[in-house]
């Protein structure tokens, strides 16, 4: 259906150790900084300077400006527990399993998105990331279930601000727009993917935000709601 798609990977392209897990570098054949190199992050095979993150301390200790991330704590913190808590895992990683001007992606297979260690120095940046890719994984959670693969639009296509269609337009391919207008939308807009995390985290998520057509019709069909 148009507006739900089956989803991969979910990437801004703004432009633990694992605990115990092996690490399988050997597996990228096409070098670092490529889209092989991701996929392997992406399925937890490539776990070298990628760690879990449980608070926001977990990244603002990575840097010298620590104190500069304080004022962002109550956003990020609440975001991270309402993902905990439906199963979806942040970690910051090394730069080289990320194509070059990839900042972050959520992976709806795995449930897990990444943040680039590169540019989670700055804040801003840190919280334009977390709410985007926060977004994608309210996306996943619109689309019935964060278990399965799919992703569905939160909201009606003309009450996205044209403004991020447009930046849409230009920077992803035609099919992604619609779910990549909003998410930046989201992306700029303080509270706007915590709202949504926090209402699929309470399992009200069809509640909070009124399916779209298709999409009602998807998740009936799928005995996620009754008529």
């Amino acid at each position: 259906m148009k507006k739900i798609m089956m989803a991969a990977v979910a990437a801004v392209a703004v432009a633990l150790p694992a605990l115990s897990a092996p690490n399988h570098d050997s597996k990228i054949t096409k070098g670092y900084h490529t889209m092989d190199a991701m996929g392997c992050m992406l399925l937890r095979e490539c776990t070298d300077g990628v760690k879990e993150v449980y608070s926001l301390l977990d990244i603002s200790s990575e840097y010298s400006n620590t104190d500069e991330f304080t004022f962002v704590a109550n956003e990020f913190n609440n975001m991270l527990v309402s993902l905990n808590q439906v199963g979806v895992k942040v970690f910051l990683a090394d730069s080289k399993y990320f194509p070059h001007s990839h900042r972050g992606v959520y992976h709806t297979v795995g449930n897990n998105f990444f943040l680039n260690r590169k540019y989670m120095d700055d804040p801003g940046t840190l919280m334009m990331v977390m709410r985007h890719e926060g977004w994608h994984a309210a996306q996943d959670c619109m689309a019935g279930s964060i278990k399965n693969s799919m992703i569905a639009i939160i909201k009606p296509e003309d009450e996205v601000p044209m403004i991020w269609r447009v930046m849409a337009e230009r920077t992803y391919p035609e099919h992604a727009v619609p779910w990549e207008a909003e998410a930046g939308w989201a992306g700029r807009t303080e509270g706007m993917t915590m709202q949504a995390l926090q209402a699929c985290a309470a399992g009200e998520m069809w509640k909070v935000y009124e399916p779209t057509p298709m999409t009602r019709e998807w998740l009936i069909e799928n005995n996620f709601i009754s008529k």
